[in-house]
């Protein structure tokens, strides 16, 4: 049976759902981001976009683009209670919904008759239900899906096939497509691969011997638009972790720990109340040149245990003793739920918030 997959994508959903507190912002440039010297925007109204402000920009940055833009401090509490209400509107009107996101979804339209007009019932029925927009984006896989998605925002409804997909999308540079990354694609640019349909072209061999034998040939998939992912209605989270990024950075053990130690007990904190317990603790660290290390080391039995995950913490972060002023500090759990970390999975331990 031919697969069809949708997804949901929530425009502007931060700023959205402030809109809806305070109207009389509508139509006006709106920037969700902290106030801090280091903080980043959350989400921009459309209207603030067109100044060049988009997610993970500069705050200071965009403040200065876009002078006049309102700020608004994020409230995750309000946004995590309207994206339960979004995914119970999803939920109601198709069986096979994967969440990814405060804000996006994956729908399985597979043996659906008339999944497009299935997916415009959604559409219509998540706006009646909670007065926010989304964009749909449907195709036979979910990198389709998405690409399709963010193709005609706000509002969009993109049905693409792979093909199609390749047509529109071939021009663009890789970077466009997720999973591939500013460095890889600034290492394509270097090899002369410029656009998707250039990489689509490139031989699985060539590609190999840049990457390597797995990576090299992954992203030419990726320019042909191929994904055998399947929809996952469950998702098990494989770690829990915290950081936080410094106003100014610090320098020293002495300076670090305090900050360690708080970041730990609110991670313990989360486990407990989670039930999760894991094997392998590590610490993310990222300097003043914005260079990012990571460390970890598993233990014999799981544990949320708040002496027993700051002491491993504390020892791989006096082990690594920062030799530069630290920007970011984070601490995490991972192999949640199953209690076998391989050693290489521990050594390339990622501390994803």
């Amino acid at each position: 049976m031919r697969r069809v997959i949708a997804h949901v994508d929530m425009d502007a959903f931060y700023v959205s759902v402030e809109l809806q507190r305070r109207p009389e912002l509508r139509g006006k440039p709106v920037v969700v981001a902290g106030s801090g010297a280091r903080a980043v925007v959350t989400t921009a109204s459309y209207e603030a976009r067109k100044f060049g402000v988009f997610s993970a920009t500069p705050a200071a940055w965009a403040r200065r683009r876009c002078p006049d833009a309102i700020f608004i401090p994020p409230d995750f509490e309000a946004y995590r209670a309207r994206s339960r209400e979004v995914m119970a509107v999803l939920k109601e009107h198709i069986e096979r919904v994967e969440v990814v996101g405060l804000d996006e979804a994956y729908l399985d339209l597979t043996g659906i008759d008339r999944p497009k007009a299935a997916a415009r019932r959604v559409k219509v029925a998540v706006l009646e239900n909670t007065g926010l927009c989304c964009s749909i984006g449907i195709g036979p896989n979910k990198l389709v899906a998405k690409m399709a998605s963010d193709a005609d925002k706000p509002d969009g409804f993109v049905v693409l096939s792979r093909e199609m997909a390749m047509e529109r999308f071939g021009p663009q540079p890789p970077g466009l497509v997720p999973g591939i990354g500013p460095k890889t694609a600034e290492r394509l640019k270097a090899r002369g691969i410029e656009t998707l349909r250039q990489l689509a072209e490139t031989s699985d061999d060539e590609l190999a011997e840049m990457f390597g034998g797995r990576l090299g040939p992954h992203l030419a998939r990726l320019a042909r638009f191929e994904d055998d992912r399947q929809i996952e209605t469950v998702r098990i989270a494989k770690s829990e972790s915290r950081e936080t990024t410094f106003e100014t950075d610090l320098r020293g053990l002495d300076a670090l720990e305090p900050v360690l130690e708080k970041l730990t007990g609110q991670l313990c904190e989360t486990l407990v109340k989670q039930g999760n317990s894991g094997r392998t603790i590590g610490i993310k660290v990222r300097l003043d040149d914005f260079s990012t290390h990571t460390r970890a080391k598993s233990i014999a039995e799981p544990t949320n245990e708040l002496p027993t995950v700051l002491s491993v913490a504390r020892q791989l972060l006096r082990d690594f003793n920062p030799p530069r002023p630290v920007r970011l500090l984070g601490v995490g759990v991972s192999g949640l739920d199953h209690g076998e970390t391989t050693a290489a999975a521990a050594g390339q331990l990622e501390l994803s918030l």
